[in-house]
């Protein structure tokens, strides 16, 4: 089940795939190495060298079980190189054990078999991956959020308590208790992994949707507000630009003119952050969609007049906006559209106003 959960598994990678198969695979054979240990174990009719070859593969393999458990979603750094390392030596170890029954004893009259003299080095080979794997473990969990990492420890606690079970108790579940770790681990990985795929599609969203510049939301953020707008009776739609940021570009450069941008998106922003959202939608252009009354709606919008006139920069000290806005009970069913456009209109005479009142004719400014 395990494998076919693998095969069908599109965020693993080939290499993951491979190194998951090789696992359930050495699991499989270290098992039936033990098994058949136990079952050829005291049969005249079984030579002695079946039941070392046997027993030195349960040797093997054992211990390579734990090391690719732990090298399943990590194949770097210097603990998988020390325990790959280990294995080989294992390997070694045990090929050259066989032939002077330094492992298994194999007692002449009954056919059973018995630890050899450097058995205890067995163990500790043994217990130095288990210890690695605990190490390893810990360093994998801490990719994880702290509540997820619990989950992760459950999954060493259930192998480790069937292990010594088994070298304690005597009690044959190790095999067991590794199948269900495997299994509850290619859970948490395939789980936690959709979780970090989740993360990572939400700061590409974030990315899509907040203006670098003033760090505020942009235009593409406000196209999907208008798709998904609650049109209720509180609906306000206001519509904001800055006032000289072109004058302000060619006289003090785009540093002040950015710095201006800056003040205004931050401005409009906090004043209207507790009723609804800002968006820079232009250059000089703010759109915020908010939900509030009337006389909520006049009162931020001589708050926003307040702190507009109290803005101070360091290359420029002086901010102005001009502000239009529609609300949804002035028409009867109106559409975003509508509304945008009418804040839009009311907020052009308004800056027109301004630069007539000074003096400056916009169309040559703008040649």
């Amino acid at each position: 089940v395990l494998t076919i959960l693998v095969i069908e598994n599109d965020r693993l990678t080939k290499i993951q795939k491979h190194v998951l198969f090789f696992t359930y695979a050495m699991v499989a054979l270290a098992a039936l190495a033990e098994w058949l240990g136990i079952q050829f174990n005291g049969r005249e009719d079984i030579s002695p060298w079946i039941i070392k070859i046997i027993k030195y593969f349960d040797y093997v393999l054992t211990p390579i079980c734990g090391g690719f458990i732990v090298m399943q979603f990590r194949r770097d750094g210097i603990i998988q190189k020390i325990i790959l390392g280990i294995l080989a030596a294992n390997i070694a170890f045990q090929t050259i054990a066989i032939f002077f029954d330094w492992m298994t004893v194999i007692d002449a009259t009954t056919h059973e078999y018995g630890h050899g003299v450097l058995y205890p080095v067995y163990i500790g080979i043994y217990a130095v991956v288990v210890i690695l794997a605990i190490i390893e473990f810990a360093l994998y969990g801490r990719k994880y959020r702290k509540h997820n990492q619990v989950s992760l420890y459950g999954v060493l606690v259930v192998v480790a308590i069937g292990i010594l079970l088994q070298e304690i108790m005597k009690v044959k579940v190790a095999y067991m208790a590794i199948t269900v770790g495997l299994a509850l681990l290619f859970i948490h990985h395939n789980e936690f992994s959709q979780l970090e795929a989740d993360d990572t599609i939400q700061e590409q969203m974030i990315q899509i949707t907040i203006d670098p510049l003033s760090g505020i939301l942009n235009r593409y953020a406000y196209e999907e507000a208008l798709r998904n707008i609650d049109m209720s009776e509180d609906l306000v739609v206001i519509s904001i630009d800055i006032n000289g940021l072109k004058q302000c570009n060619d006289t003090y450069g785009h540093k002040a003119g950015d710095e201006l941008i800056c003040g205004a998106a931050t401005t409009i922003s906090d004043t209207f952050k507790d009723v609804g959202h800002t968006y820079r939608i232009g250059g000089d252009e703010f759109i915020v969609i908010a939900h509030m009354e009337q006389n909520k709606t006049n009162k931020l919008l001589k708050v926003l007049e307040k702190r507009t006139e109290e803005w101070k920069g360091q290359q420029i000290d002086r901010l102005s906006l001009s502000t239009g806005y529609a609300t949804m009970h002035e028409f009867d069913h109106p559409t975003a559209d509508e509304l945008v456009y009418t804040a839009d209109q009311r907020m052009y005479k308004i800056k027109s106003d301004y630069y007539l009142a000074r003096g400056i004719d916009r169309r040559r400014q703008q040649q």
